[in-house]
């Protein structure tokens, strides 16, 4: 997923080479270090709520890049032709949505897991 989005984040305009798309960044090796952080940790209730708080930001933050049209742009240039820019714009943001999406699920999982292990613990 970060691969991923560090290539699109990398065609987008250049005025938001320092807005945006640097809190996409920051919000996506956020999340990456939760995770790590999540792993080696054994009461990590905190961890995962951080970790579920900052994915949803990170969904956020590319969904608003979306909406703005930065999916639009190759080369920090508007991809040139109506239907070409919106179709590539569309594929672009549908395959990070996909993963980021996957990686919610994948959040949701651990936080559901974590919840029935303490009902069963009895805290």
């Amino acid at each position: 997923m970060i691969k991923l989005l560090n290539i699109h984040l990398n065609h987008f305009p250049r005025h938001e080479k320092y807005a945006l798309c640097q809190e996409i960044r920051s919000a996506a090796y956020d999340v990456y270090q939760l995770l790590v952080e999540h792993q080696k940790k054994h009461h990590n209730k905190t961890t995962l709520k951080r970790l579920d708080i900052r994915h949803e930001q990170l969904r956020m933050l590319v969904n608003l890049a979306f909406e703005l049209g930065y999916y639009e742009y190759k080369d920090n240039k508007r991809i040139q032709g109506e239907r070409s820019a919106r179709s590539e714009s569309e594929r672009r943001y549908a395959a990070v949505s996909v993963l980021i999406n996957e990686l919610g699920a994948m959040i949701g999982g651990r936080i559901r897991s974590a919840r029935e292990k303490s009902l069963a613990a009895g805290e």
